[in-house]
């Protein structure tokens, strides 16, 4: 006789199925976030509508202007019409922006092309590692989401590839109309991603809520209060009352830094490798390098973290960061070059994120959120400028002085927020004590 299975094992199930489904989604994210630099070489060499290396660090921009869009209307969004139905249309509205990239004659077509998929690139990540937030089993959820943010990095490595293999034969838009493949994926989401949990509960479709949870035996998520507009206002006035605004800007100052590094060196590393005296074909290999550094990293600097601080951790990755970037301005042998690439990669795409959590750890229960969001969205502002200083430097003719621009943003990023850590040493317990006291009133 057969029995059911256990409920930690259905509730595992419907975990396994979350994260796969965003996990797949996510991997789309990142070839259509990396396409555009590994296909960059070849589009200025062959002179692809007369582009010149200002307009291409111009196009770089529009995509991390677009993120930047989706990822401020993404909460917004997601809080009307569910977080299914949000990534559901991210995936749709990049792919086909993808297409029109594949069918544009003209730089300003190509230039819609990529910021209407930065705007589906920018509202699907935040999206995704909510979705995986409320299906992540118990004391999973950091975890989960390092997994989650691998894949990312999966789909920078696949679009190295895709370049490789596809430009030569077939020319540039052959990759782009590879990048529309995953609007094949949307059915697969409607069929079989379920709502969030805790979407369900807020609309107050309790009802199917329910069903959803009864069915794979995990546990229903409470009612979250309901935040106003005043409430939110409140939250980010937070952030500057008393001796809070120094620390606020350093944490933006130093998410500025670290996105601009994170973008431009994304969109510029094939490009510059080749201005370093590599062929085409090694500086693509070296995206899919550093992309494996950057699934290693993710993995690495949690644990790190835990062991050590993620304030200290952040300003050591972002040291070792500008120094690793700094040093692929120099011509060096292959192997070293290519050692040099994925350390940079370790370090540089979770340096970052180290600066999230330290925000998410020095910030109050009750404006965390806030604390987190605001520091990414002036992150991503950086994201826009770093493509745009890449090109601006290749344009001049100082292209030479890609990668130490790059790395000056390391440099500063660790020192903003270095500082900002020292100084939330030194005050522990005051800041506990006036929390206490807010708490109180």
């Amino acid at each position: 006789m057969s029995s059911s299975p256990a409920p930690s094992a259905r509730g595992g199930r419907l975990a396994l199925l979350v994260v796969g489904l965003c996990w797949l989604a996510v991997l789309f994210d990142g070839l259509d976030m990396f396409i555009y630099g590994s296909v960059l070489p070849h589009l200025l060499e062959t002179k692809t509508f007369g582009l010149t290396a200002d307009q291409a660090g111009d196009l770089g921009s529009y995509a991390t202007f677009g993120m930047l869009v989706g990822a401020l209307t993404a909460g917004t969004v997601a809080d009307r019409i569910g977080r299914k139905q949000l990534m559901t249309g991210c995936v749709a509205l990049f792919s086909l922006a993808s297409g029109i990239c594949a069918v544009s004659g003209s730089v300003a077509v190509f230039g819609l092309g990529r910021t209407l998929a930065g705007v589906g690139l920018g509202g699907l990540l935040p999206t995704a590692i909510s979705m995986v937030s409320d299906y992540a089993r118990g004391g999973r959820v950091a975890i989960t989401i390092g997994l989650l943010m691998t894949a990312h990095h999966a789909g920078g490595i696949l679009s190295a590839y895709v370049a490789k293999w596809l430009i030569d034969p077939f020319g540039w838009r052959s990759a782009f109309w590879v990048c529309v493949l995953p609007l094949l994926f949307v059915p697969v989401l409607i069929r079989f991603l379920p709502e969030s949990l805790s979407f369900l509960v807020a609309k107050g479709r309790t009802t199917e809520a329910a069903a959803l949870a009864e069915r794979y035996e995990v546990e229903l998520p409470a009612a979250a209060a309901r935040k106003t507009a005043a409430d939110r206002w409140d939250a980010l006035l937070g952030l500057f009352r008393g001796g809070e605004w120094l620390q606020t800007l350093l944490y933006w100052l130093a998410s500025f830094g670290g996105l601009l590094l994170v973008y431009g060196v994304a969109t510029w590393l094939p490009t510059l490798m080749r201005t370093e005296g590599y062929a085409l074909a090694n500086a693509l290999t070296f995206v899919v390098v550093f992309n494996l550094g950057g699934i290693v990293g993710m993995l690495l600097a949690g644990r790190a973290a835990d062991r050590f601080g993620a304030p200290r951790i952040a300003a050591v990755w972002f040291a070792l960061t500008a120094a690793g970037v700094y040093l692929l301005s120099v011509h060096l042998p292959m192997g070293v070059t290519t050692l040099v690439v994925f350390l940079t990669g370790v370090f540089l795409n979770s340096a970052q994120t180290m600066i999230y959590a330290t925000v998410s750890i020095r910030s109050t229960p009750d404006n965390r959120a806030t604390a987190v969001g605001w520091t990414s969205g002036m992150g991503r502002f950086g994201a826009v400028f770093g493509p745009w200083l890449g090109g601006q430097l290749l344009a001049a003719g100082n292209g030479d002085w890609g990668f130490t621009a790059f790395a000056l943003a390391g440099v500063s990023s660790m020192v903003f927020i270095g500082i900002a850590a020292l100084r939330a040493a030194r005050q522990p317990q005051g800041r506990e004590d006036r929390e206490e006291l807010l708490a109180a009133h």
